[in-house]
């Protein structure tokens, strides 16, 4: 009985952490992108492993490009065109 309430509490807290990276990811994305820069940086460096500089070019966030929009670039947010 013991172990099924302890898989129970274990999927619980991994659901509860599943949305909350969702909610970070949807309403934060920049302090996300920090912190995901700064964990990157660190396990890139040159004394580290292979494996902890494989996991950080997984963790570095994708590189952004000039022209897009600080929200991923989709164009909707811009000013609107005026009505014919």
């Amino acid at each position: 009985m013991e172990l099924s309430l302890a898989l129970q509490y274990a999927v619980i807290v991994l659901a509860a952490l599943a949305s909350v990276l969702v909610v970070w990811k949807k309403q934060f994305p920049r302090s996300l992108r920090r912190l995901r820069s700064a964990i990157a940086l660190r396990l890139l460096r040159e004394q580290a492993p292979a494996w902890q500089r494989r996991l950080g070019r997984r963790i570095a966030p994708p590189a952004q490009s000039i022209g897009a929009a600080a929200c991923g670039g989709c164009d909707s947010c811009g000013p609107s065109r005026p009505g014919k």
